[in-house]
C-alpha cells in the first residue's frame, strides 16, 4: 500500500479550471494509475482533499504507486510525494490512542418494501452526523475517547467534533439534468483501537458508506 500527497495548485486558475466538481477529482486520481487502466485491472483508490495552513492537498491511498507525472497534472510542481503505508499499519496496536481526521458523507437507508431498492438519504444535522460516526466506530474496530476519566455515555463528553461541512457537486450533470450534491463532513478527534485487524482493514478499504470519499489518520 502507498500513501501519496500533492498540493493542489489553487493559485493557477487556468491550470485547475477543470476541477469544478468531485467527479473531476475522481478522474484525476484514476488517471494517475495508467498501468491499471491499460491492463483493465482497476483498483480501489481512497482519496480526500485536505486543507492545511491555507493550502489544499490531495491525499491518495492505493495498492500501487501512482504515476508522479500524471499525479502532478493539477498540482504545484515538485510537491508530489509517495511513501509506503505498510510500515504505519504494522506499527498499530490494540489499545493505542491517536488523533484522526475523517472525511465522509454520512447516510442512512429507508426500506421501500419487498423487492424494491432502499433509498439512501444524507444525514444533514450535526447531531445526526456525530451519532452516525459513533454507530460506525464499533464495527470499524475503534472507539472515540472520552474526555473524562470515568466512562460516560454522553456524546458531548467524547473527544471528537465536526470541523467542516459542505455540499459539493459530485458530477456536473446527472440523469434527467439533475445536479447531484453530497453532504460531506470532516471529523477530527481522538480514537482508541479496539480490534486491530478490523481497524487495519478499515484504514485500507475505508468505512462502508455510500459514495465514500476517503479517510486516513
Amino acid at each position: 500500500m502507498y500513501l501519496s500527497r500533492i498540493e493542489v495548485d489553487l493559485n493557477n486558475r487556468q491550470r485547475i479550471k477543470d476541477l469544478t466538481h468531485l467527479g473531476a477529482y475522481h478522474n484525476w486520481v484514476e488517471n494517475s494509475f495508467p498501468e491499471e487502466i491499460q491492463n483493465n485491472s482497476h483498483k480501489r483508490h481512497l482519496w480526500r482533499l485536505d486543507p492545511l495552513s491555507g493550502k489544499q492537498y490531495l491525499l491518495i491511498l492505493s495498492e500501487n504507486r501512482p504515476d508522479i507525472k500524471l499525479l502532478s497534472r493539477y498540482g504545484v510542481p515538485e510537491t508530489a510525494l509517495t511513501k509506503p503505508y505498510d510500515h504505519f499499519l504494522d506499527s498499530l496496536a490494540e489499545g493505542q490512542r491517536m488523533r484522526f481526521r475523517l472525511t465522509a458523507n454520512p447516510t442512512y437507508s429507508v426500506y421501500q418494501g419487498e423487492g424494491k431498492r432502499s433509498k439512501v438519504y444524507p444525514h444533514v444535522t450535526i447531531e445526526q452526523q456525530r451519532k452516525w460516526l459513533l454507530k460506525k466506530a464499533d464495527a470499524a474496530g475503534f472507539q472515540i475517547v472520552s474526555q473524562k476519566s470515568e466512562a460516560i455515555e454522553d456524546i458531548d463528553n467524547l473527544a471528537f467534533d465536526i470541523v467542516h461541512r459542505d455540499r459539493p457537486v459530485l458530477h456536473r450533470k446527472a440523469e434527467k439534468g439533475r445536479t447531484i450534491h453530497i453532504s460531506r463532513v470532516t471529523f477530527e478527534g481522538v480514537l482508541q483501537i479496539k480490534n486491530i485487524d478490523v481497524f487495519r482493514q478499515v484504514l485500507i478499504s475505508g468505512l462502508a458508506v455510500r459514495r465514500h470519499l476517503a479517510w486516513a489518520l
